[in-house]
């Protein structure tokens, strides 16, 4: 039975044209792509055999999808990864994406800082999804807070 995009793990459709996600398994990435799906945004390492694919940039690719990689280390989210997701986001807003981690963390809490800092959304309605999915530890609560705090963040 072919996999459902929606059943991947910690799904979470944030809008019409944009999914959010965990680390989605082979099967899966063909589901996004059968979903209508065009781009695909991993936040993820690549590094961990447990929480990545073998190669999933050329299985992105076979699908006709485009990907976008930006690494982020869990325990060290940077400002500089944070702006080329922004910018990533910024330029395939008229494209149905999907964004994925290994388990919608990351993305979740980038973006709720995107929809603050870039689309001009209260913070209650922005973090939603991420209160739905996880409590961010001492590391993630002192950089989403320290982004907000930013005049002009990212």
């Amino acid at each position: 039975m072919p996999s459902s995009a929606a059943e991947i793990y910690n799904y979470r459709q944030a809008a019409p044209g944009l999914a959010t996600s965990g680390q989605p398994r082979e099967d899966q990435l063909a589901a996004i792509a059968g979903a209508g799906y065009e781009v695909v945004i991993n936040l993820a390492l690549h590094d961990d055999p447990r929480y990545s694919l073998h190669d999933e940039a050329t299985s992105v690719k076979e699908l006709g999808l485009q990907y976008i990689h930006i690494p982020v280390r869990f325990d060290a989210p940077s400002t500089s990864e944070l702006s080329k997701f922004f910018a990533a986001m910024a330029s395939h807003k008229d494209r149905r994406v999907w964004v994925h981690c290994a388990a919608n963390m990351r993305v979740t809490a980038f973006l709720g800082l995107y929809r603050c800092l870039c689309e001009g959304w209260a913070e209650e309605p922005a973090f939603a999804l991420l209160r739905e999915i996880w409590q961010p530890d001492e590391v993630w609560s002192a950089f989403i807070a320290s982004q907000l705090a930013k005049p002009n963040a990212a």
